[in-house]
């Protein structure tokens, strides 16, 4: 089979992020560029239209509901501190927002002359609501906040705005904000843990529609009074999470997924009560992980993002009575042909405890007896999950003979709450107990080299390619941390301070857990390591700190373990940037032939 190189690999595009413009086309975000920029497209398989040119990456972009205007956001060097821009129909571009703070989008006004954000401009820590006028650059503070605050839409006269309060990310609340009067009337006061996410106007204006998990250990679909707070439950998802519910205000029609095993399964219906739908059509799409409705006026059909292992991001559209798709988006996989990508297969791998651990395997596409080293790819969060969605990097290397596995141990979200929590605070080492089973279940693969085995991983999954080497250091060939936490300590003390709190819920506190925090990093144990070790990390990264890279790379080669450090003076929390990427990974690419 042909060898591609990491660079034609990292030249395969994704579009994503749609939404229906005013006059029936869609925009979407697309990295032709080498960054997430703004295009349009009018028909399927169109010729899309580019509309922002910066070096910088598009964090997000909202068409107005009666113009052809967009405001989109940005940030600058991987800093997070996102600005708000105005496009308007002649291509001009207004800044709405000052640098120095960070702006969470909240939406437009029905009518399209105000919208609403969340900002952390008055005090770092915590997040103020804002409305603003389209044609101003001044906003009103509708509501000094206290903590972690977002918007999620306004009612359908916007009269009001939904205002959600994160404690942690399985810690919630829902209040409704009078956007005149300033009055907050709260619908979701509990004393226990509960989720509250993706948050919908019914379409009275008297309902509000989520993901909760208040009388299950998964996320079903929830209503609300929007005055009481009164709650049923309108689809219970059965044992898996419903992870997202799109609805359409003027007409009552629904779409909303649920997250089984780690692949989307959409429903499509009509809100016909307060806690029922109608169900019309089960979407054509290609098997993989949808996501980010919008629906064009009228709801007839909606716009969604497709991803699958072998099939790169894309923009659909999707009739809502029939079902039937149409691709529009053609976001090119760099002249790699689509019958070359290898498909994940689902497993599942019993840990210490025996239960059973969740992963993806892909082995390179051979018909010979090899045994091929295999990549261990750790996801972040760690309140997150490894699904089937197109990778670049491990199409790479499978097309380079390296098998990837990528599990979701303990703590990952997708499996229910009391899933995920088996990491917390304490208990933070089981989920690396959980890698080390993997380490030993991969090892007696009949396709594995067990002597080649690779700890990977960014973020949290950055911590634990370091706990996995201090912890289990006989098991691994190498290491490759990602922006990874190597002393929770420094971490929590130098993160950003708007997300400490949130941070603190799952790892433990400063105040009462520094002891465990100290036990558990890796950077008090990297004499332990055996492993050759990359780190790589960016400069700006408001989350991981580049000290954190720093201090494990000086400390690890201080032990006499080889160590290649890779630090990008304008990334911030991972790499945006195309030259940067591919620097990263041609790098990357020559430590494993170096070392593995």
């Amino acid at each position: 089979m042909y060898e591609y190189d990491i660079e034609r690999y990292l030249n395969v595009r994704s579009a994503f992020g749609a939404a229906f413009r005013a006059d029936g086309s869609i925009s979407f975000r697309m990295d032709t560029t080498g960054t997430p920029q703004l295009w349009t497209i009018e028909e399927p398989g169109g010729w899309p239209t580019q509309r922002t040119f910066y070096d910088e990456r598009i964090t997000f972009a909202s068409p107005a509901p009666d113009r052809m205007e967009t405001i989109f956001g940005m940030d600058e060097g991987g800093n997070e501190r996102q600005g708000l821009f105005l496009l308007d129909d002649v291509g001009r571009i207004t800044e709405l927002t000052p640098p120095d703070a960070k702006h969470r989008w909240g939406g437009w006004s029905h009518d399209g002359e105000r919208f609403a954000f969340a900002s952390n401009r008055r005090e770092q820590s915590v997040f103020d609501i804002y409305v603003q006028d389209r044609d101003t650059t001044e906003p009103e503070r509708v509501l000094e906040g206290d903590g972690w605050l977002s918007i999620a839409g306004w009612s359908p006269d916007d009269s009001r705005v939904l205002v959600h309060e994160s404690r942690s990310n399985f810690d919630s609340d829902i209040c409704v904000l009078e956007i005149e009067t300033g009055e907050l009337t709260s619908l979701t006061d509990h004393e226990d843990d509960v989720r509250y996410q993706s948050l919908s106007w019914g379409p009275d204006g008297e309902s509000v529609y989520c993901c909760s998990d208040r009388e299950s250990d998964t996320l079903a679909l929830v209503r609300l009074d929007a005055e009481t707070g009164a709650f049923s439950t309108v689809d219970s998802g059965g044992s898996w999470n419903i992870d997202g519910v799109a609805i359409d205000q003027e007409t009552g029609r629904c779409v909303y997924s649920r997250n089984v095993d780690g692949y989307t399964e959409l429903t499509v219906g009509d809100l016909t009560g307060d806690a029922e739908i109608e169900l019309f059509s089960t979407p054509d799409l290609p098997r993989g992980v949808a996501g980010g409705v919008s629906f064009e006026e009228g709801a007839e059909r909606f716009a969604i993002t497709v991803t699958a292992d072998t099939v790169n991001a894309n923009v659909y559209v999707v009739d809502v009575e029939t079902g039937d798709a149409e691709r529009w988006t053609e976001a090119p996989t760099a002249g790699i042909p689509e019958s070359t990508f290898v498909a994940a297969e689902l497993i599942h791998y019993e840990t210490f405890d025996e239960r059973n651990i969740p992963g993806y395997l892909s082995i390179p596409p051979s018909n010979t007896a090899d045994e091929y080293p295999v990549i261990v790819d750790i996801h972040g969060g760690p309140e997150s999950q490894r699904r089937p969605s197109y990778s670049p990097t491990k199409q790479y290397f499978l097309n380079h003979g390296y098998a990837v596995f990528e599990p979701n141990v303990r703590g990952s979200t997708g499996y229910g709450r009391a899933y995920a929590a088996l990491d917390d605070v304490e208990k933070r080492m089981n989920s690396v107990a959980d890698l080390e089973a993997a380490a030993a279940w991969l090892t007696e693969h009949p396709r594995i080299d067990g002597d080649r085995l690779i700890a990977k991983g960014g973020s949290y999954g950055g911590f634990m390619v370091l706990a996995a080497l201090t912890e289990y250091p006989d098991r691994w060939a190498a290491g490759i941390d990602i922006v990874g936490i190597a002393n929770f300590v420094t971490f929590l003390e130098n993160t950003g301070s708007w997300r400490r709190a949130l941070r603190e819920a799952e790892y433990g506190s400063l105040e009462d857990d520094r002891e465990l925090l100290e036990s558990i990093s890796p950077i008090h144990a990297a004499d332990r390591i055996n492993a050759p070790l990359f780190v790589l990390h960016g400069a700006n990264d408001p989350r991981v700190p580049v000290a954190e890279a720093e201090q494990i790379a000086e400390r690890a080669a201080g032990a006499g373990v080889p160590v290649r450090t890779l630090i990008f003076e304008d990334e911030g929390h991972g790499f945006s940037k195309l030259d940067n990427r591919i620097e990263a990974y041609t790098e990357i690419v020559s430590f494993l032939d170096e070392h593995v």
